[in-house]
C-alpha cells in the first residue's frame, strides 16, 4: 500500500501522537476537578464573560464559547491545512494511495450515524445529534496507537492517519451543512467579499502571511454573526494559503502549518478537551447510559465506528478498490478500525453544537462520547497487542 512516507507526514504523526497522550490527562484532570470541591469554580469560571475588542467593535461571550468558537477556528484552520498538504502532495495525492481510508471512513462515518438514527427516531429532539459518533480524534487515537510502538506496522499508522484526516474532512462539511443557526445575508455578503480578497491573495500568490491574517481575523467576526458557525472561518482561510508546485520551493501552507501545530497540539486541543470534558457524576448509574443520548452515541462509537471502518474496507479490498496495507493482518487491521472509536474532542465538539439549544442533553452527550471512546481505547488496544506481527 505505502511504498513512501514523507518527512511530513512522519513530522504530524509525532505530533499528534504527544498531543494525544496530553489530552487524555486534559480529559482526566477535567472529570477530576468537576467531581471535587473545585467543581463549582471550574464550571463557573467557564461561564464567566470575556469582551476582547476595541470600543465597540468586538465580541463578549463566555470563555467557553471563546474556546469552542475563537480557538477551535485555529484548530480547524490547522487540520484544513494539513488536509490541503495531504490532498496536494502528501499521502492523500494519488487515488491509489487514498482509496482504502476514503472508502473506510466513508463506512466510519455513516454507521454510526444510522445507529444513533435508529436508537433516537422516536425522540425528534435528540435526533440532532446523529453527526455526534462519526468523528475520530485523530491526536487521541494516533497517541494509543503510539505506545504500541512496532508492534503496529507503519502502513496501519498511515491508514489510521489518512482516515482520521478524511474524518474531520467530513466533520468540517457537516458543520458547514447541517449545523448553521439563522442565517444573515449581510454577514454572507462580508464573508464573500472577504474570501474574495484571499483568493485573489492567494491567485497573485502572496507569499506573506500577515495580509491572510487581518483578511482572515475579520472573516472569523464575519462568520460568527451570520449564523454559520465560527470555525468555518479558520476552513475557508486555509483554502486560500498558497501551497509550493515542487517538492523543494518554499511553501507558506507548510510554514504556518509548522509554526502553529505545536500552540494546537500542545495548548489550543488540552484546553478544549480540559473546558468540554468535565461532568459531574454525582448519581450516575448504568441506567444513565440506556437514555437515547448517551446510548446512541456510545454503540455509535464503539460498534458502528468499528463496523464500518472495517466492512467497508474488507469489501473494497476483496473487490479490488483497494489493497490490503502491507505487513498487517485481519487482526491488526480490525484493531485499528476500533481505535477509530475514540472520538473525544471531535464528537464532544459536534456535539456542543447539536445540542447549542438544548443543553440539557451535554451531560448524556459527555457520558457517552466519554464511555464510548475508552471502550474503543481499551478493545482497540487489545486486539492490537495480541495481533501476530507479521514478518
Amino acid at each position: 500500500m505505502i511504498q513512501y512516507i514523507s518527512k511530513s507526514f512522519k513530522w504530524f504523526f509525532k505530533l499528534e501522537a504527544a498531543s494525544g497522550i496530553l489530552l487524555l490527562i486534559s480529559a482526566v484532570v477535567a472529570l477530576y476537578v468537576s467531581n471535587s470541591n473545585f467543581a463549582n469554580f471550574y464550571f463557573q469560571s467557564l461561564d464567566k464573560y470575556l469582551f476582547i475588542g476595541i470600543n465597540s467593535f468586538g465580541l463578549k461571550l463566555s470563555i467557553l464559547h471563546w474556546i469552542n468558537d475563537a480557538l477551535m477556528a485555529i484548530f480547524f484552520f490547522f487540520v484544513t491545512l494539513e488536509i490541503k498538504r495531504e490532498f496536494l502532495q502528501g499521502e492523500l495525492s494519488s487515488l491509489k494511495q487514498a482509496s482504502l481510508p476514503i472508502i473506510g471512513a466513508v463506512g466510519g462515518m455513516l454507521v454510526p450515524a444510522l445507529i444513533y438514527i435508529f436508537i433516537n427516531i422516536k425522540s425528534p429532539n435528540t435526533l440532532n445529534g446523529w453527526a455526534i459518533p462519526s468523528a475520530t480524534d485523530i491526536a487521541f487515537s494516533i497517541g494509543i496507537l503510539s505506545l504500541l510502538g512496532s508492534r503496529v506496522p507503519l502502513s496501519l499508522k498511515v491508514f489510521l492517519t489518512a482516515l482520521a484526516i478524511i474524518d474531520d474532512l467530513g466533520a468540517i462539511i457537516i458543520i458547514a451543512f447541517f449545523y448553521t443557526g439563522d442565517l444573515s445575508i449581510y454577514y454572507l455578503i462580508l464573508i464573500f467579499i472577504a474570501f474574495s480578497c484571499l483568493y485573489l491573495l492567494n491567485r497573485f500568490n502572496i507569499k506573506k502571511f500577515l495580509p491572510y491574517l487581518i483578511i482572515g481575523l475579520f472573516l472569523w467576526y464575519f462568520t460568527y454573526k451570520s449564523g454559520v458557525h465560527a470555525t468555518i472561518a479558520g476552513v475557508l482561510l486555509a483554502c486560500c494559503i498558497p501551497h509550493r508546485k515542487k517538492e523543494n520551493d518554499f511553501s507558506l501552507l507548510v510554514k504556518i502549518e509548522h509554526l502553529i501545530s505545536p500552540y494546537v497540539a500542545y495548548f489550543i486541543m488540552p484546553l478544549f478537551a480540559f473546558a468540554n470534558a468535565g461532568v459531574s457524576l454525582k448519581g450516575l448509574s448504568f441506567a444513565s447510559l440506556l437514555n437515547p443520548v448517551p446510548l446512541g452515541i456510545l454503540l455509535g462509537l464503539f460498534v458502528g465506528k468499528q463496523v464500518g471502518v472495517f466492512a467497508f474496507s474488507y469489501a473494497s479490498i476483496k473487490l479490488g478498490l483497494a489493497k490490503m496495507p502491507s505487513n498487517s493482518n485481519w487482526i491488526s487491521f480490525y484493531g485499528v478500525g476500533v481505535l477509530t472509536g475514540i472520538g473525544f474532542t471531535m464528537s464532544l465538539f459536534v456535539g456542543n453544537l447539536a445540542f447549542v439549544e438544548n443543553t440539557q442533553y451535554m451531560d448524556g452527550v459527555k457520558i457517552g462520547v466519554l464511555s464510548g471512546s475508552l471502550l474503543s481505547t481499551i478493545f482497540g488496544f487489545f486486539l492490537l497487542y495480541v495481533s501476530p506481527k507479521n514478518k
